[in-house]
């Protein structure tokens, strides 16, 4: 099995260099898409969901590294505050929706209740069953209200969620990616998968429909889910004309004080 899976991985790698230059193509298009959305108003939301180590963070990465912060930003809300449990379960996530000219990306979003809550025990039955009942319809608000509502599911398989969980154990730079609720998915596929299936069930509509990401391949789901955000947004090519920097002007009288005043970083390394 483990020789089978790593052939299988061998097969879905992209090569690093057309990664690469693919990838710096398709952050042009989305510079040209977000200045789109600001010069349209638009308000768009992009959910990412799908099991621990499927590489949502991955992406969302690629895909806000030379965006305008002030423009496309991330959410990922920690566990609610007791005060937010009393709340309407759409509450706070209803606070973190965009503006006009706005782009927001859930990093996990109120699907929690479908996935991690209702695998761990941590809803209700009747909190759980109002929620699929409830979504298709808070959803249909957002998207008659204006907002754009882009779902993706990212699938990963057994075998690769297990090596990804190795990788991290063995990585420090990674290791902060293994939380305790990591641990207790890894005992719980089948109930997840359950999960996921029941919920695609109830919330896959014609109207905000889920799409599923094959997120064995790290570069390839990356590539896959830009170029079909970027096919979802009809949008124009809007880059500014180069700018023409003018001449700079010098102020004589301007005396610098001096530098010994100011408390400098050491140069940890000027031998080198």
């Amino acid at each position: 099995m483990a020789a089978d899976s790593e052939k299988n991985n061998d097969h879905n790698k992209l090569k690093k260099s057309f990664y690469e230059g693919e990838l710096e193509r398709l952050q042009v298009e989305l510079i040209k898409l977000q200045e789109w959305v600001k010069a349209k108003k638009l308000k768009v939301v992009i959910i990412f969901e799908g099991r621990d180590a499927a590489g949502k963070g991955g992406v969302i990465k690629r895909i806000t590294e030379k965006l305008n912060p002030r423009i496309a930003r991330v959410v990922a809300l920690g566990t609610p505050t007791e005060k937010e449990k009393t709340q309407w379960y759409f509450q706070r996530y209803v606070s973190q929706l965009p503006s006009a000219g706005e782009i927001v990306l859930f990093d996990r979003s109120w699907y929690n209740r479908a996935g991690v809550e209702r695998v761990m025990g941590f809803c209700t039955d009747d909190e759980y069953w109002e929620f699929l009942r409830s979504c298709p319809n808070f959803e249909r608000m957002l998207i008659r209200s204006g907002i754009v509502i882009l779902k993706y599911w990212f699938s990963v398989s057994e075998e690769e969620q297990e090596q990804r969980f190795q990788s991290r154990l063995e990585d420090p730079t990674k290791r902060w990616k293994l939380s305790d609720m990591d641990l207790k998915s890894r005992e719980k596929w089948v109930e997840y998968s359950r999960a996921k299936d029941e919920m695609l069930a109830y919330t896959d509509t014609k109207l905000s429909p889920w799409y599923v990401v094959n997120a064995d391949s790290k570069r390839k789901a990356r590539l896959n889910t830009i170029r079909h955000i970027l096919s979802m947004i009809q949008y124009e090519d809007l880059t500014p004309e180069p700018i023409e920097l003018p001449t700079r002007t010098h102020n004589k009288g301007y005396v610098r004080p001096p530098m010994q005043e100011q408390t400098f970083v050491k140069d940890y390394y000027a031998d080198l």
